[in-house]
């Protein structure tokens, strides 16, 4: 059910996978996240969640990026568990008011039609935070990425971290930072790469790009790796002192497609985050995250199949599966009972 493609299941059956994953798939404090979690409670979950998407996306092309977003900063923050979701109440401060995901993070009010979707199907059974996961699977698919198949069972963590949220990889973060930052939880140089790669398609404040164009490192210059003309491209749209607020294409090549043209942008030094062109133009990078990218950038296919596993490693940091610390939300902004 979770999965949009057969592939993987097929793969799994040949290795007896199933057989195991199907033994580990219970509810409680020891469970483990499988595919078919609500094969039986909510049959039509994964589906149910597509066409929401589908239809949000006729009217926001942004949409699917931007849920890809809301997942990977939900893992990185106290671990995959909708926290992210939560609304500020008294006594706690939303991450989404934090300074990487307030006026940025979008996409709340799609999760909201999703739950309500599936609140009508299957009352009290598909938690938020497993919403987040299918819709980043759907978001990649259906913009031309690959599937996989979408470990689900998580249940909703009842407090959202905003200083937690401080922490998430930044834009302006060199190598070593970024290295530090995945590997504090357990994910390696290949997956940072690959999940990098979600930058193949949506938008970027210039906010964000400004000091590489004005003030890199503190120089009063621009960074001397990005290309020229790019640069030139870009300050015309983010001049300096300028509206912050103003969207530019994360890959201007093909904007709304998930592919492997991000690799491509970078090696002709056209990332456009610092946090992107680090990747390849770090000295740190020789030996480490540069062949990665050289890769990628040769071969969609390893992208691909990168990026699905990397995925699935982030969806695992630190699931809630005890229901005497987490719940399945009625409401993804609020905990049960407000």
């Amino acid at each position: 059910m979770a999965s949009s493609s057969s592939a993987p299941r097929a793969a799994a059956v040949v290795a007896g996978v199933l057989v195991v994953m199907a033994a580990l798939c219970l509810h409680g404090a020891t469970a483990q996240l499988c595919e078919e979690y609500y094969d039986d409670t909510c049959p039509n979950a994964y589906d149910t969640v597509k066409q929401v998407l589908i239809d949000a996306h006729d009217s926001d092309t942004r949409i699917f990026a931007s849920l890809i977003r809301l997942h990977f900063h939900d893992c990185f923050v106290q671990g995959c568990d909708g926290s992210l979701l939560l609304d500020t109440v008294p006594g706690m401060q939303s991450e989404k008011e934090s300074p990487p995901n307030n006026a940025s993070a979008r996409g709340f009010e799609v999760v909201d039609a999703a739950k309500a979707a599936l609140e009508a199907a299957c009352p009290g059974v598909v938690s938020c935070a497993d919403i987040l996961a299918i819709a980043a699977e759907i978001s990649v698919e259906l913009s031309g990425g690959p599937s996989w198949g979408v470990l689900l069972g998580r249940l909703d963590g009842k407090t959202s971290d905003f200083n937690g949220s401080l922490d998430l990889p930044a834009p302006t973060d060199n190598l070593t930072v970024l290295q530090q930052k995945f590997s504090n939880l357990s994910l390696n140089d290949v997956d940072l790469v690959a999940l990098s790669g979600g930058h193949t398609f949506g938008r970027v404040q210039c906010q964000f790009v400004t000091d590489r164009l004005y003030n890199f490192s503190g120089t009063n210059m621009p960074d001397p790796t990005l290309d020229s003309a790019y640069r030139a491209f870009l300050s015309q749209r983010c001049p300096r002192n300028g509206n912050g607020s103003v969207l530019n294409d994360l890959d201007p090549t093909t904007p709304d497609t998930f592919d492997n043209n991000y690799y491509t942008n970078i090696e002709v030094n056209r990332g456009i985050l610092n946090s992107d062109q680090e990747l390849k133009s770090s000295p740190q990078a020789q030996g480490t995250t540069a062949p990665i990218v050289d890769q990628f950038a040769s071969s969609q296919d390893a992208f691909f199949a990168s990026f699905a596993q990397s995925m699935i490693n982030m969806g695992n940091i630190r699931p809630l599966t005890d229901p005497s610390v987490g719940e399945v939300r009625t409401n993804c902004r609020r905990v049960n009972g407000r």
